[in-house]
């Protein structure tokens, strides 16, 4: 029985990431958008769609929740801050890895 509770716990907590990750998107795209303009959101949101080039994306989720949707910055950030969680160390983990090479 617990087998079954924690394949349906996963498969919830998998759907929340992806739901999450989605609303990110849409919030970076919509804080680049409206800060420098619909190309620039449309480069970005391409940008991470294509090439895993995600920077951009959560600093227009930060910029969208700070300005359009007018939280305090540190919620702000707190919603922006998961996807530098993973981006920071994978970025020294490559960088590590061609200094190695």
């Amino acid at each position: 029985m617990g087998e079954k509770r924690d394949s349906a716990l996963g498969c919830g907590f998998a759907i929340l990431l992806f739901g999450f990750g989605i609303v990110q998107l849409g919030a970076g795209w919509a804080g680049i958008e409206d800060s420098f303009g619909w190309g620039w959101g449309v480069a970005a949101a391409f940008a991470a769609i294509f090439f895993r080039f995600t920077i951009p994306i959560v600093f227009g989720a930060f910029l969208c929740a700070k300005y359009i949707w007018g939280w305090h910055w540190f919620f702000a950030l707190l919603f922006a801050a998961p996807g530098l969680l993973f981006m920071v160390p994978a970025f020294f983990a490559s960088l590590a890895s061609a200094v190695k090479r």
